[in-house]
């Protein structure tokens, strides 16, 4: 069945980073218009946070920024002192990174008890030419949808036979990026046709993990709480739907 026009999914990313940032996504989720969230599945909080979230809309947050490898064979020479580097995310080769994302999609339904709706990547490494590729090459193989950043990058996912959202909002700054009054404004401009991506960020302050992105968190959590969220999304007669949709759409 093919999603009607104006279609968004709501995607919380960071589930699993920290234990209060996966309570508010929760919550989000449960409680919100969010409907779709994302696991880190490397973290000592990713068992528990995979627990907690199952039987909702998750899919991986593949993680190459932080953290130890989940592929037993990860080149160690590109690796610090055992750990991702995210400053080596540009020199990563396509098969290093698509065992990666394999494994970790491997150990993502081992914690989950379920299928992965979809991968998107943390921090956009897949900005780099090496993990793109690994990327596609896990999603052809899994038959999983994946986050697109821009239209040129939709384009590669599709003539590869890869699913992607047609269209991607989203950010995180110094400020909180999804106040309630850039998300009615962005809700009653989305693009007419094609299934949008909003990324968001919603959760409590981190309690365990340093992050430059922690209160921010939470205005974003009022906002996807808010009655005017929802309210937004029937005035503009946007349906709200989960990455299971572009799975739908193909068939």
């Amino acid at each position: 069945m093919r999603p009607r026009a104006r279609a968004v999914i709501i995607n919380a990313d960071d589930l699993g980073y920290d234990p209060a940032v996966t309570r508010g996504i929760l919550r989000a989720l449960r409680e919100g218009i969010v409907t779709s969230a994302t696991l880190l599945v490397n973290t000592p909080w990713s068992a528990q946070a995979a627990r907690d979230a199952r039987g909702l809309s998750v899919g991986l947050h593949l993680n190459l920024a932080r953290g130890t490898p989940a592929w037993s064979a990860f080149p160690t020479a590109l690796l610090n002192d055992g750990l991702f580097d995210e400053s080596r995310a540009p020199t990563l080769p396509p098969d290093v990174a698509e065992a990666e994302c394999l494994s970790q999609l491997e150990r993502f339904h081992a914690l989950a008890g379920q299928r992965p709706t979809h991968v998107d990547v943390h921090k956009h490494l897949h900005r780099h030419p090496g993990v793109l590729e690994g990327l596609i090459r896990a999603a052809r193989a899994t038959g999983l949808p994946v986050r697109a950043l821009d239209p040129a990058m939709h384009r590669a996912f599709a003539s590869r036979g890869v699913a992607s959202p047609s269209h991607f909002l989203g950010e995180t700054g110094a400020t909180a990026h999804w106040t309630l009054e850039r998300l009615e404004a962005t809700v009653s401009a989305l693009p007419a046709e094609g299934i949008t991506e909003l990324m968001c960020h919603p959760g409590f302050a981190p309690e365990q993990v340093k992050s430059r992105y922690a209160e921010q968190r939470e205005v974003e959590l009022a906002t996807f709480l808010h009655p005017r969220a929802s309210q937004a999304l029937a005035r503009a007669g946007v349906t709200t739907v989960d990455f299971r949709a572009l799975t739908a759409e193909a068939r």
